[in-house]
């Protein structure tokens, strides 16, 4: 399922980092960024985090709340956050039930080789539930900026 800007973001609740369980729907009200990525501690995974924690007062500044979401366990989201001091939440998406809710878990290719994988995309979720923004083929070590200027512009 492709989904689109303007449509009503789907609800999750998955547990975090913590065994915590989370739903979208309980920070209604506030900005969301729901990032979803491969794989903890691997290269591009751990840029785009570690570039997310860099600018998370930013992030803050601007009351958005950043999940990143994959298919790893909570036990491992946690020895990622510790490793790397990740102050936000991560979630645990063992069924990978919510990347195919948002149309990310997908057939890749690598090295010639193809197979299903979490696809490095993210959603700007607005104060309404809804999508204000969809972000393909995201650069990791770039993301974490692109994201707060388009957060600034939206504010506004």
């Amino acid at each position: 399922m492709k989904l689109k800007t303007g449509i009503k973001a789907p609800n999750f609740k998955l547990a975090d980092q913590n065994g915590d369980l989370q739903k979208l729907f309980n920070y209604k009200g506030q900005w969301a960024l729901l990032y979803f990525y491969p794989k903890d501690d691997t290269p591009g995974c751990t840029k785009e985090a570690c570039a997310i924690r860099d600018n998370f007062p930013e992030f803050k500044k601007l009351k958005i709340q950043v999940f990143g979401i994959s298919a790893d366990s909570v036990k491992s989201h946690k020895k990622f956050t510790e490793k790397y001091k990740l102050p936000f939440i991560l979630l645990a998406d063992e069924k990978k039930e919510v990347a195919e809710k948002y149309g990310v878990w997908a057939k890749k290719k690598f090295m010639g080789r193809e197979y299903m994988g979490t696809l490095r995309t993210s959603f700007l979720i607005d104060p309404n539930g809804k999508i204000a923004k969809i972000y393909e083929n995201v650069k990791p070590a770039e993301h974490a900026a692109e994201a707060l200027k388009d957060l600034r512009l939206l504010q506004k």
